[in-house]
Formats: C-alpha cells, sequence, structure tokens
C-alpha cells in the first residue's frame, strides 16, 4: 500500500509539473498521429488515462482523510467519451491501487468548480515573441528592440543635438550694383566670339509697308491714296516713318509724315515720340507727336496719337481688325478719326471732330510680302470742316471704290 501511494503521488507530481511547464504544456497540444517522441507520448498517455481524477487528496494519511462511501457517477451523454489514442503507449496497471481512501464525489465536475492554484503573472508586454520556438517554449535568438523604440530613441538623440547648436545669421542682403548684368540672357556675354548666338530680341531688323498703294473712284471723282511706313530696330527701340497722302484731279488735297522712336513698354505695345508735318493744300504745320500703339484685347491693331503745335492740339485714332476667311484671304475694316482744339482756316480744318473715314478691303495673299485687294470706303466732314468744304465746292460725304496692292519688304 505505501509503494503504491508512493508512485500515485509521483504521478501526481508529474501532472503539476505539466500544468506549469510550458514545455510539456505544448507536448500536450502535439497531435499523437505525427510521430511525437516516445517519452512525451508516454506522458500523455499517462496524463489521459489519469485524467477526470482528483488528486487533491493524495498523500495524506487516512486519519486525515473522512471516510466517505465511494460514488460512482455515471457518464453524461450529452458529452462523448474520451477515447485513448491508437497509438502503442504504455497503459498503467491500477488493479493493485487502493482506491477506497480516495474521493471520487468531484470526478467529471467542471474546473470551474475545482479550487485552482494562484500562479505569478507576468508582464509579457515588452517581450518580442516573433522569434520564439513554440515548440520547445524557449528564444530561438536573443530579442531584439522594438523598431518604434529604436526611432524614439533616435529622435531623442537628435532632439538633444538641436538643443545643443545654434545657427549662426543667414547669409543675404543687397548684391553689389555690379554683381549682374542687366541683361537676363547675355549675363554679361559679348557676340564678340560666338558667332550664331546671337539673342533675336537684340539684333536689328527693318520693314517697309506699303500698306495701301490704290486707286479710287466714285461720286464724280477719282485719285489716288497712300499710306506707307517704314521701321528699323530691335523689338525695344525702334526709328519709326509714316506717310499718309490724298491726290484728287492731278493736285496733292493731303499729305501727312511723322519720324517717331519707338519705345516697347509692355506686351505688344510701345509709345512712339516724334514730330509731323503737313503739307498739300494751304500751309504747312509742324506738330509734336506722342502716342502709343499695339494690339488690344481681341487683336484689334490700334494706334492713337496727340499732337501739339503753337497752342493748337490735335489727336488721330486708327483701329483695324483682321479677319481671317482661309490663311490667304482676309477681310481687314478699318476707322479713323481726326480731331481739333481750334479751328485753321488756312488749311481748312474746323474745330472738334473734324472728318471720318471707315473702309473695308479683300485681299488675298499670293505671297505674304504682295497681296492684292479691292474694298470700298466711305468719308465725311463734320462741323467747320463741313463748312470750309462747301464754300470749295467739294462735297462733304463721298463713297469710293478702291482697288491697290498691299506689299511689303
Amino acid at each position: 500500500m505505501k509503494n503504491t501511494m508512493t508512485k500515485i503521488s509521483a504521478a501526481g507530481a508529474l501532472l503539476a509539473l505539466g500544468l506549469t511547464t510550458p514545455g510539456i504544456a505544448s507536448a500536450q497540444a502535439i497531435d499523437p498521429q505525427k510521430n511525437a517522441p516516445m517519452g512525451q507520448m508516454g506522458q500523455m498517455g499517462t496524463m489521459q488515462g489519469m485524467e477526470g481524477m482528483d488528486h487533491s487528496q493524495m498523500g495524506k494519511s487516512q486519519t486525515d482523510q473522512p471516510k466517505k462511501k465511494a460514488q460512482a457517477k455515471k457518464p453524461s451523454k450529452d458529452k462523448p467519451k474520451m477515447q485513448p489514442p491508437a497509438t502503442n503507449m504504455p497503459q498503467m496497471d491500477h488493479s493493485q491501487m487502493d482506491h477506497s481512501q480516495m474521493d471520487h464525489s468531484q470526478m467529471g465536475q467542471p474546473q470551474a468548480d475545482k479550487p485552482q492554484t494562484e500562479m505569478p503573472q507576468m508582464d509579457h508586454s515588452g517581450m518580442d515573441h516573433s522569434q520564439m520556438n513554440h515548440a520547445s517554449g524557449q528564444p530561438t535568438q536573443a530579442a531584439t528592440p522594438a523598431p518604434q523604440q529604436s526611432m524614439a530613441g533616435m529622435a531623442h538623440s537628435m532632439s538633444g543635438m538641436d538643443q545643443g547648436m545654434k545657427m549662426g545669421p543667414m547669409q543675404g542682403g543687397s548684391p553689389p550694383p555690379d554683381a549682374r548684368d542687366p541683361d537676363a540672357y547675355a549675363e554679361g556675354t559679348t557676340f564678340r566670339n560666338l558667332p550664331g548666338n546671337e539673342m533675336h530680341d537684340d539684333m536689328p531688323f527693318g520693314r517697309v509697308l506699303l500698306d495701301k498703294l490704290e486707286y479710287a473712284k466714285g461720286d464724280g471723282e477719282q485719285g489716288q491714296n497712300l499710306d506707307a511706313e517704314a521701321w528699323y530696330g530691335n523689338d525695344y527701340n525702334k526709328a519709326w516713318f509714316k506717310a499718309e497722302g490724298e491726290r484728287r484731279g492731278g493736285q496733292l488735297q493731303s499729305m501727312r509724315t511723322e519720324a517717331l522712336w519707338d519705345r516697347t513698354f509692355a506686351t505688344f505695345w510701345s509709345t512712339q515720340l516724334g514730330v509731323r508735318h503737313d503739307t498739300g493744300a494751304g500751309d504747312s504745320r509742324n506738330w509734336l507727336a506722342f502716342g502709343v500703339r499695339g494690339l488690344a484685347p481681341y487683336w484689334f491693331d490700334t494706334t492713337a496719337t496727340a499732337y501739339w503745335s503753337g497752342g493748337r492740339l490735335a489727336a488721330r485714332f486708327d483701329v483695324r481688325y483682321e479677319l481671317l476667311f482661309t490663311q490667304r484671304l482676309i477681310l481687314e475694316p478699318e476707322i479713323e478719326a481726326n480731331l481739333y482744339s481750334k479751328a485753321d482756316p488756312a488749311r481748312g480744318l474746323g474745330s472738334g471732330l473734324s472728318d471720318m473715314e471707315l473702309g473695308l478691303r479683300l485681299r488675298y495673299e499670293i505671297r505674304r510680302q504682295f497681296a492684292p485687294y479691292v474694298g470700298v470706303t466711305w468719308a465725311r466732314n463734320f462741323g467747320d470742316t463741313a463748312d470750309y468744304a462747301r464754300a470749295r465746292g467739294e462735297r462733304n460725304k463721298s463713297t469710293q471704290i478702291v482697288a491697290g496692292v498691299r506689299a511689303w519688304f
């Protein structure tokens, strides 16, 4: 009997050791059909055979235990019976064991009804389980710190360095006046040794344009009209020349010539400063001229010029637009107007709005530099200018058919 109780005590110790040791607990989860080691399989068979037994009173003397009649509890119909694993495992012989002093009243009861020994709790929050071998319960290599902790440490060390560093004054201030050439493209270089690298905005160009060289006929009169201009310079500065006149009945009616300096001040716009000279019927006049020219919104070619001569002021407006039916067939409407602050009887001009002319010309560009055209013009005098024209026996309104050529080179 003493030997038997000793064996039972040893079996209970093995059971307690299996519940507390991670290695043995993990060995119980191994499928016995997958060639588990014989030592672990023996332990599993022994522990499965003793499952459901109350070993809490094992190892105590008979005097300490109250005598109770062994009671057998019928197995529940709801729970399947435990089947031993289908392996050749050593079985324990319980035939010689004395179970008279064992308490079987709690056999088959849920584990929650049995008192459990409180195990010390361990804090695993700081452990890295990614490298642990769960079969043996031992880590395969030393735990490494988490990347977040490493980065936090680096940030802390960098913040300490930043606190210890002090930034000096930044480089700055205004550059000296001669640090950079004002020409942003050339940057102070010359074209002397770099042929073919000239900037086109600095290269001089020139053009002569015969905008209107035409024959006009209508309302009992016929004659010729001229409107020409020429310029020479670069994209910023040009010398500009203009000439516009009418000839009727073999006599020069009026002629206006201008010499201007053209200076670009904005995209598509420039100022013009110079002189104007009027000849033809009556006395000649000289004027100082100041105006602007360029492309207004929606591509209206606009010229507006003011003139001054000995207390007299004058103004001239010229607006034209090119309407392209094709790349070569172009319709060009145009309107011109002249105003004077004082009447000039010697030249037959009144004050205020003196005259206005509206023209409509259709040209075909055989080449870009040469385009014949046909058109029609309407002209009218106003105010005192109309009175001076009637006094000379001239018409104040006229409609003429024109035909000419537009050329430039």
